[in-house]
């Protein structure tokens, strides 16, 4: 940021010619638009050769869900994303359940049972996952 102030904004409003106050500038001096943003960054992704469409909707969904992934407290990933409801948050963020299941293997009272069970009959249906759990 430091940088950015001493070097590059400077820079920035000299295409303008007054300071609006704004932090972050367009290559042309003017006020960041969320179009503009958007549009830059499609274009560093679509440049990065990773071969994938993006926005910065992409960017912000992953994040948040890597965040609750790794154990973040949705209230803070609430906070973060600016949602008014929680509500809007869970629907936003949808914990994979691979994340879930390793949740419940290491928390879960009875998954030490089900562990054991499996393992002295592993042929058992009561031990098998339903289709895409596994």
């Amino acid at each position: 940021m430091k940088k950015y102030l001493a070097e590059a904004r400077p820079q920035l409003l000299r295409a303008v010619g007054s300071d609006t106050g704004i932090l972050f500038l367009t290559e042309h001096g003017g006020p960041i638009s969320v179009k503009h943003l958007s549009a830059l960054v499609a274009r560093h992704i679509t440049a990065s050769g990773v071969g994938k469409a993006g926005s910065c909707h992409l960017f912000r969904h992953a994040l948040a869900t890597i965040m609750l992934e790794n154990g973040a407290d949705v209230r803070y990933v609430q906070a973060m994303l600016g949602h008014a409801s929680l509500q809007t948050t869970q629907v936003y963020t949808h914990v994979s359940i691979k994340a879930l299941q390793e949740v419940h293997a290491r928390t879960h009272p009875a998954a030490s049972l089900s562990s054991r069970r499996s393992a002295e009959n592993p042929s058992s249906p009561s031990n098998a996952l339903p289709a895409g759990y596994q």
